[in-house]
């Protein structure tokens, strides 16, 4: 058993299929299943369940991958602890974020590329769930991203911003209610058509929050899982939407109300496991303020 064995099977389990894991490892699919089977052999015993529309883990796979994970961990820490010592970072990191965020990064990381020029970097969107469940499982080395605190039970957090949200509006929407200070109300915005986010979303789970400790009920007219869909949804006055007022910004054509009481916020903070960091990731952190 090898490490390109391991790399092959992770590839494999995270891409869902052998077509998909061959083009992420810019290999051709015969030699992607050659490697698995030789690996099974070795083993005794199957890894996946193939069939004509998907490929799964079995028990022994499941089993499998997440030792996989941690040894092609340990192996990319050895390299990079070599190269550390010799002067020459090298490695990667992987960063998971949420959309709206993302673009807050390109500070640090073009602090990084500058430092160090042999570092890769590999940028994961995604749901914050699924965010905080792949640093658990060692696929992303570090995430900036909107965690409750049940949410960072076994992480390191460090705390980057806190803001408030807002309610965006098409400027034709007229919002009516609100006061001489352009302020709406949780219970006015309810009466609106929403554009919400999907669940799992850090905006959605922040817009949850807030309605029900105001104690108001909603429903959402539209549902997206893209900033920009929701925008354009707004601009067209078919709804209004709740969004971090630095994501809003973005937005320069749109109006902006900000909430009287009960406003939905979110932290947004840098989180990575618990234990010691690998050179790489160790590198950005300095640079993350």
């Amino acid at each position: 058993m090898d490490l390109r064995q391991m790399e092959v099977v992770v590839a494999v389990a995270e891409e869902g299929g052998f077509t998909a894991a061959a083009q992420r490892l810019h290999v051709v699919q015969s030699a992607v299943s050659s490697t698995v089977r030789a690996l099974e052999r070795e083993l005794g015993t199957p890894l996946f369940d193939r069939t004509t529309h998907r490929v799964s883990l079995t028990p022994a796979g499941e089993a499998f991958v997440p030792a996989a994970r941690a040894t092609l961990r340990a192996a990319e820490q050895a390299r990079s602890a070599v190269d550390a010592a010799r002067g020459q970072l090298r490695g990667r990191v992987t960063v998971g974020t949420m959309q709206g965020v993302w673009a807050d990064l390109h500070r640090p990381l073009a602090a990084l590329r500058a430092e160090h020029p042999g570092v890769a970097v590999r940028l994961r969107q995604g749901a914050v769930t699924d965010i905080r469940q792949a640093l658990r499982e060692g696929t992303v080395d570090l995430a900036v991203v909107a965690l409750d605190r049940q949410q960072q039970r076994g992480l390191v957090t460090r705390l980057l911003a806190r803001e408030e949200m807002v309610l965006v509006s098409a400027p034709s929407r007229v919002l009516g209610g609100t006061g001489p200070d352009g302020r709406v109300t949780l219970a006015e915005a309810a009466r609106l058509p929403l554009v919400d986010f999907t669940p799992g979303w850090a905006i959605r789970l922040a817009v949850d929050r807030a309605f029900r400790a105001a104690a108001v009920e909603r429903e959402s007219t539209f549902e997206v899982n893209d900033i920009v869909a929701a925008s354009e949804l707004v601009r067209a006055d078919l709804g209004v939407c709740v969004m971090p007022i630095s994501i809003a910004d973005r937005f320069p054509d749109l109006d902006k109300h900000r909430f009287d009481r009960h406003a939905p916020s979110w932290k947004v903070m840098v989180v990575q496991p618990r234990g010691e960091a690998p050179p790489a990731v160790a590198a950005l952190l300095r640079h993350m303020a």
